[in-house]
C-alpha cells in the first residue's frame, strides 16, 4: 500500500473547500423563491461577456447543447449550402460531433499534429467548399485558425475562390487560454476548469442574430422559425459559479505552477511526451495534463496500483467512431496519437506531495 489515494478529478475536494460560500449562496437563492431567469443568471451572463470580451452570453444546459445551438443557427444563414458541411479535427470528445450531426451538418474529420490541434497540411484546399470549421482547443490548448477565416457578425468572409469558413468553436476545453476565435460554445462540466455541480454551459457570441437565436432556442421558442427547447441553467448553478469565479485566476495559476513541475520532471525521459510543453503553455488553459508514452495501458496499470487513477482522452479518433464521414483514415496521426495518450489527475487541489509522487511514479512506471 502506498498510502496515497489520487482521484483522477477534484470536485469533492474543490467543494470541501468551498462549502460554506457555496451552502450559503444556494440558500439566498431558494429563499427568493427565484429559481430560474433571474438576477444570477444575469450576473454570470455578465461576468462571461466580460471575461470573453463579448457583447453577449446565453446561458443553457450544457456545453454540447450550446455547440448545437451555433450550428443550428449558422445553418440558417443564406450563404450556407443545404445541407451545410463542416470540418473538423478528428480528436475530440464525441459531443463535438454529436452536436453538429444533430443540427443537420455534414462532417468532414481531418487529421492533426503532434498536439492534437487542426493540422494545417492536412485541410483540403478547397477549404471555401466547407461552411464551417469547428476549432477544438484539446485538452485546453488554444486553436491555430487563421485570421482570413474569422468573421463580424452575420457578414461572410469573401476570398476570390467564395466564402471563407465560419468558426465555431467548440471551447469546451481551452476558453480561458484566448480571446474568442468565432461563436464560442463553453462547458461548465463538473470536470472542467470552472465546473458546476451537474450540466451547465454558455453561447458566448457578438453576433445580435445569434444572441436572439440562443434565448429563444433555451425558452421553447415561440418565434416559427426557431424549434426551441427547455435549456436553461438555474439560479442555484449561475450562483455557485459565481463563488468560484473569484477563485479562478488563482487556480489557473495553481494549474501552470504543476504543469510546469511535470514538464520539467518528464524531460529527463525520451518515452514520455508532455501534449503541453514550453512552447505552448502560454496558450494553454490546462484543462487536462496528457502525456504520450509507447505502452499507455501499462503505465495506466502501474499507477492504478499506486494509487493514482487516470483517463484515456481519447481512446478513438472521431474518424473511426462516425465512419460514414470521410476523415484522415487508420494510417493517420490522429489514430496514432490516441493509442498512447494518456491523462493525469489534473487540478488545483493536488497538494505538493501528490503533485511529486505523480511525477515519481510515472517515471518510475516508464522506466520499469
Amino acid at each position: 500500500m502506498t498510502g496515497y489515494a489520487i482521484p483522477f478529478f477534484g470536485v469533492s475536494r474543490q467543494y470541501s473547500n468551498l462549502r460554506t460560500e457555496l451552502l450559503d449562496v444556494t440558500d439566498a437563492v431558494l429563499q427568493t423563491g427565484q429559481v430560474m431567469n433571474g438576477s444570477q443568471t444575469e450576473q454570470f451572463e455578465q461576468w462571461l461577456c466580460e471575461r470573453n470580451k463579448s457583447k453577449y452570453a446565453v446561458t443553457c444546459h450544457s456545453g454540447t447543447q450550446a455547440l448545437e445551438i451555433i450550428a443550428s443557427y449558422v445553418a440558417t444563414l443564406a450563404y450556407v449550402s443545404n445541407p451545410p458541411t463542416a470540418l473538423l479535427p478528428s480528436v475530440s470528445f464525441r459531443a463535438t460531433a454529436n452536436a453538429m450531426i444533430r443540427a443537420g451538418w455534414h462532417l468532414h474529420f481531418a487529421d492533426v499534429d503532434t498536439f492534437g490541434q487542426l493540422r494545417r497540411v492536412g485541410i483540403p484546399e478547397s477549404i471555401s467548399s466547407f461552411n464551417a470549421v469547428v476549432s477544438v482547443g484539446l485538452y485546453g490548448l488554444y486553436p491555430t485558425i487563421p485570421r482570413s477565416w474569422q468573421r463580424a457578425g452575420q457578414m461572410p468572409v469573401v476570398s476570390l475562390s467564395g466564402f471563407m469558413p465560419i468558426v465555431i468553436e467548440d471551447a469546451a476545453q481551452h476558453w480561458l487560454a484566448g480571446p474568442m476565435l468565432g461563436d464560442r460554445a463553453i462547458s461548465f462540466d463538473p470536470t472542467k476548469n470552472l465546473g458546476n455541480y451537474g450540466n451547465g454551459g454558455a453561447v458566448v457570441t457578438n453576433d445580435p442574430g445569434l444572441h436572439m437565436f440562443a434565448k429563444n432556442w433555451c425558452n421553447n421558442s415561440s418565434i416559427v422559425d426557431i424549434v426551441g427547447t427547455n435549456s436553461r441553467m438555474s439560479e442555484v448553478d449561475c450562483a455557485q459559479l459565481l463563488v468560484k469565479t473569484r477563485y479562478i485566476d488563482k487556480w489557473q495559476q495553481r494549474r501552470r505552477t504543476i504543469a510546469e513541475y511535470w514538464i520539467k520532471r518528464f524531460s529527463v525521459s525520451n518515452d514520455i511526451r508532455c501534449l503541453v510543453d514550453a512552447t505552448n503553455i502560454n496558450q494553454h488553459s490546462l484543462q487536462k495534463f496528457v502525456i504520450s508514452v509507447p505502452d499507455r495501458n501499462k503505465l495506466a496499470e502501474k499507477l492504478r496500483q499506486a494509487g493514482i487513477e487516470t483517463k484515456i482522452h481519447y481512446e478513438k479518433p472521431l474518424h473511426e467512431i462516425y465512419a460514414q464521414y470521410p476523415g484522415p483514415g487508420l494510417l493517420s496521426a490522429a489514430s496514432a496519437l490516441c493509442r498512447v495518450v494518456l491523462s493525469l489527475p489534473m487540478y488545483p487541489e493536488l497538494s505538493d506531495s501528490e503533485v511529486e509522487y505523480i511525477a515519481d511514479q510515472v517515471l518510475a512506471g516508464v522506466d520499469s
